[in-house]
């Protein structure tokens, strides 16, 4: 997802309130390198028109009718694994984090986030990697602590290789594939592959699962 200087970033709304599209339309409109391309009012018109537009960003509401924003999260992140997913929702409900976290959703925002951290999120995600406003940090803190060995009892312990580890931490650090490719030597079709097994592994989507199961099993300390 990461985007050259001269790329357009093309982003989706998804929300029921007019309001809340409009406010969107007003702060990005005025920035040379962000498109909006289309505004859905529920997540079944969501999917639809991603499917059909294949934006680089989806920004999307979570409790919207027809479809919710985990559900179509869930589906897009199938179809559309190019496209990053940031919710941008009233509540931060740990339960409504986690459920987003796991559908497949890089970035989660509050609709009482500032200008400046949405706009930081957009770019995050833009690089491939994660961005949790600062309001959800602490309920990113309990879905990781409610997933420590110690919080639910036995569970598989994925084996990872030394190198796998190492790309681990990188990636818990922040650092995109590119980035990962260049520090270790190595070429990034190598570490997309590498990235692809640790998932496979750790039987998680994204990058915000990949963080939270190597904190769990102490490969990465924060």
């Amino acid at each position: 997802m990461t985007t050259a200087n001269t790329h357009i970033t093309r982003i989706l709304i998804a929300d029921d309130h007019a309001i809340v599209r409009e406010g969107f339309h007003t702060m990005i409109e005025r920035l040379p390198k962000m498109k909006i391309i289309g505004e859905a009012e529920n997540g079944k018109e969501l999917v639809s028109m991603a499917l059909e537009l294949k934006p680089d960003i989806i920004i999307t509401d979570i409790k919207m009718p027809q479809m919710d924003g985990v559900e179509a999260t869930r589906i897009l992140t199938e179809e559309l694994p190019a496209t990053g997913i940031i919710a941008f929702t009233l509540f931060n409900e740990e339960e409504l984090v986690g459920e987003m976290l796991e559908a497949g959703a890089l970035g989660y925002l509050l609709k009482s986030s500032s200008r400046q951290e949405i706009l930081d999120a957009i770019q995050a995600v833009c690089d491939g990697k994660t961005y949790y406003c600062s309001q959800t940090t602490v309920q990113m803190a309990k879905l990781i602590a409610r997933s420590r060995p110690g919080a639910r009892g036995r569970f598989a312990r994925p084996g990872f290789t030394e190198k796998e580890k190492t790309i681990i931490r990188l990636i818990c650090e922040e650092l995109s594939n590119k980035e990962i490719a260049a520090k270790l030597g190595i070429s990034m079709r190598t570490v997309e592959g590498h990235r692809e097994r640790i998932q496979e592994k750790m039987k998680v989507r994204n990058t915000a699962g990949i963080v939270v199961v190597a904190i769990r099993e102490g490969i990465f300390k924060v």
